[in-house]
């Protein structure tokens, strides 16, 4: 982080938030797969998960007294280090980065790492996963539940949409202490956070419907992530994606940021590196664009949509 002036009429969360609203890393969310590549125009993409976590967020946030620009912040940067084609990009990416290739991690110290963000700010992007460390702040803790919340509803409607699931397969502990649809069921855990930090402090929500979000999440990933036609998609993503980071890798004066810099790089490694930045970056479309164009991809063994 580099010391700047402060802004005259902006406190700098409120600065930080500008700089991810206006950054590319967070444009090109709206290219980026959040469960099914090439969606139809009703469905999510990372981008729109993105504003419906900031909204959830700030909601919370603002009921209890928190930050609303700190959450709101970390909340559209939070997803900034995906890579195309939804979670499976990370599996493709893997084994390319020293410790394995984390979106959280990717994206608060390289994806998002020239806008010059908070420490406050990065941590709550870095550590929003579950299978990470606990946020420090507890403006990062509400974006942390707001992204469960968020995916989890959201998704069971984009699932119901695509003609995957109905309504009626929802299980009973949600449906009767969350409703059946999403306005019903982003009220109900939204307020239950709001009255658990106002009751106790604690950034969480009551047990009962805590277990109600923790069915609702474990009956998507069966259900919706890790149904047949999911995996199969991932793994296409994955043959794609690596084998655009090794062409990357031996071609990097290919890739725009190395050929801006006179096309040379230090070594094999950094070579490498900036392969997986540059494959990372990319929207869905765009991958497969590359993959047909450099890497005479069959194309049908690109990731389809859900009606291809």
């Amino acid at each position: 982080m580099r010391q700047e002036a402060p802004d005259e009429f902006r406190t700098c969360f409120e600065r930080d938030r500008d700089r991810i609203l206006h950054s590319s890393a967070f444009r090109r969310l709206a290219g980026k797969t959040q469960v099914f590549v090439f969606p139809d125009d009703h469905m999510r993409t990372r981008l729109t998960h993105a504003l419906e976590v900031a909204q959830v967020a700030t909601g919370i946030s603002r009921a209890v007294g928190l930050n609303v620009a700190l959450t709101e912040a970390i909340a559209l940067g939070h997803d900034c280090g995906h890579g195309p084609g939804g979670h499976a990009s990370e599996e493709a990416l893997d084994p390319f980065v020293v410790g394995g290739f984390d979106h959280a991690t990717w994206g608060a110290d390289v994806s998002l790492r020239s806008l010059n963000l908070c420490r406050e700010t990065l941590d709550g992007i870095r550590n929003h996963s579950w299978s990470r460390p606990a946020p420090s702040t507890p403006e990062g803790e509400v974006v942390s539940w707001a992204d469960r919340i968020a995916y989890v509803c959201h998704d069971f409607e984009d699932a119901v949409s695509a003609g995957v699931l109905s309504a009626e397969q929802l299980p009973s502990i949600v449906r009767e202490r969350c409703g059946e649809r999403r306005g019903q069921q982003l009220g109900t855990f939204i307020n239950a956070m709001i009255r658990t930090i106002r009751s106790t402090g604690v950034i969480g929500m009551d047990a009962s419907h805590a277990e109600a979000l923790s069915a609702f999440r474990a009956f998507d990933y069966e259900k919706i992530y890790l149904r047949g036609a999911s995996r199969q998609q991932a793994t296409s993503v994955v043959a794609l994606l690596r084998a655009l980071v090794e062409y990357f890798a031996q071609h990097p004066r290919l890739i725009p940021d190395v050929a801006e810099r006179g096309g040379d790089v230090e070594s094999s490694e950094h070579a490498l590196r900036e392969a997986v930045a540059y494959v990372a970056g990319m929207t869905d479309r765009f991958a497969c664009r590359c993959a047909v164009t450099l890497l005479d991809w069959p194309e049908d063994q690109l990731p389809s949509g859900i009606d291809r």
